[in-house]
């Protein structure tokens, strides 16, 4: 049954512009309401398939015409409930506006839309020397790196989509197209319309172009693989590299349990101790000094037997089997769902928080795989359990509330890359304090009937 008694008034005009892509299928609307993790699935009254910005303007005129929640779906690998239609209305799935409009060379940046994922981007610059950094462990897409402000391995050297995103195209909660900036690398003109929406998880503005940066491909790079006899000395090691100012890469943290489970998914041979995979750019001779330096210092917390990829065929398969942490654990528990924790805190508290941490998982005697773009102070647990078993939720969810009121003690954040969605609101009150008020005061004056993704960040 529908949720919104008003669908009917805009169902025969959006099958009408978009024909057999506008559905009502129950398996479509099932499909757009299942999410990774441990949510329930929340399926849409309805799912749109746009194929330009247009096209978008005039489903959310009528939307917002007739007070329809709109919600926007990337490639659906959000992690905190973000594209659940948790007050029905129609699902906008950008798989179909996946052009990269405009390549810029000379300018190092390129304009897509909202549908284009990270690993077609990279394969469609793979001739031009230029490659786009920010990779998250799914194949998301832009648009959703964007509205989530998502990071990835490279966010250490590179920084996140904050920092890489020039300007965006955005349908508003009345339909009006905007564009938040001109393609100049600085501006002083007005407010920073793109910082706005970057992070605002489709509520204050639909995107459905991203402009972004582009990087030289490094003369050389090399990438390592380092176990450690400690998660300490493992940890110990990531702070003494950043606080000495070596410009690394990459610097991945993954403890000892996942090791052994990406060992049987991937068919590798890592030892299953925690471990740290970096990754090294620059000159032939600036990655050699930066690779015997990091060699240097994990030694010294008992890092041993590094494992060199230099090779791009040997890297991939390095950096592919990090990426398929979560995949190897759902192979691990099968049938399992999952608990994801997402906090970040200042590089000099990382080694306190993962130890106290460690502890709680330890005293709770809970499986809970431990990963992190620990080079900028961010790490994940990864937790298998039943959520039909409410003693399991009920552990699970004090292990994660320590989490976060630990992180934000340290001065850290409840997310640093995930996004507050549904899971995290409870929290924004203790991060935010008094600006809660005025981010709640920017969305209704940006979206006064709350038909963009609501129930999202927070509840008005």
């Amino acid at each position: 049954m529908t949720k919104n008694l008003n669908m009917a008034k805009v169902a025969t005009p959006l099958k009408a512009l978009l024909g057999d892509r506008f559905s009502l299928s129950k398996a479509v609307r099932q499909h757009h309401g299942e999410e990774l993790t441990h949510f329930d699935i929340c399926p849409p009254d309805a799912v749109a398939f746009p194929v330009s910005t247009d096209e978008v303007s005039q489903i959310v005129k009528l939307c917002h015409a007739h007070d329809i929640p709109v919600i926007p779906y990337g490639a659906g690998t959000a992690l905190e409930g973000h594209f659940l239609a948790v007050r029905g209305g129609i699902t906008l799935d950008f798989t179909r506006m996946n052009q990269i409009i405009a390549l810029h060379q000379q300018d190092m940046d390129c304009v897509v839309e909202a549908g284009v994922t990270r690993e077609q981007l990279n394969q469609d610059l793979r001739d031009t020397g230029l490659f786009f950094p920010i990779d998250p462990g799914a194949n998301a897409t832009l648009g959703g790196m964007a509205a989530t402000r998502a990071s990835g391995t490279n966010a250490v050297r590179y920084g996140t989509m904050r920092e890489n995103v020039i300007a965006l195209k955005a349908v508003m909660a009345d339909g009006t197209i905007i564009t938040t900036s001109s393609r100049a690398r600085k501006s002083a003109a007005g407010y920073d319309l793109t910082r706005l929406l970057i992070g605002s998880e489709g509520t204050l503005g639909i995107i459905t172009e991203i402009t972004v940066r582009l990087y030289g491909v490094p003369e050389a790079i090399s990438a390592a693989v380092c176990p450690f006899n400690s998660l300490d000395g493992a940890v110990d090691t990531v702070v003494d590299v950043i606080q000495m100012g070596l410009p690394i890469a990459r610097i991945e943290l993954i403890d000892d349990l996942l090791v052994d489970i990406i060992n049987r998914f991937s068919d590798l041979d890592y030892p299953c101790e925690p471990t740290l995979f970096m990754e090294f750019h620059g000159s032939e001779t600036s990655v050699k000094e930066q690779a015997e330096m990091a060699e240097e210092i994990a030694q010294a917390y008992g890092g041993h037997g590094f494992q060199w990829a230099t090779r791009p065929e040997d890297r991939s398969k390095l950096w592919q089997a990090r990426h398929d942490g979560f995949l190897s654990l759902r192979a691990a528990y099968p049938g399992k769902d999952f608990w994801v924790t997402d906090v970040c805190v200042p590089i000099s508290q990382l080694a306190e928080c993962i130890r106290q941490t460690r502890a709680d998982i330890q005293k709770a005697k809970m499986v809970a795989p431990l990963v992190g773009h620990v080079g900028d102070g961010n790490f994940h647990l990864t937790i298998p359990y039943d959520k039909e078993s409410s003693q399991e939720v009920t552990a699970i969810e004090q292990l994660n509330d320590r989490l976060v009121k630990r992180a934000l003690a340290m001065g850290g954040t409840s997310t640093g890359e995930h996004g507050i969605g549904l899971g995290k609101k409870k929290y924004m009150m203790q991060e935010h304090g008094s600006a809660l008020d005025y981010m709640k005061m920017v969305k209704r004056a940006l979206d006064p009937t709350n038909i963009l993704n609501p129930g999202k960040i927070f509840d008005l």
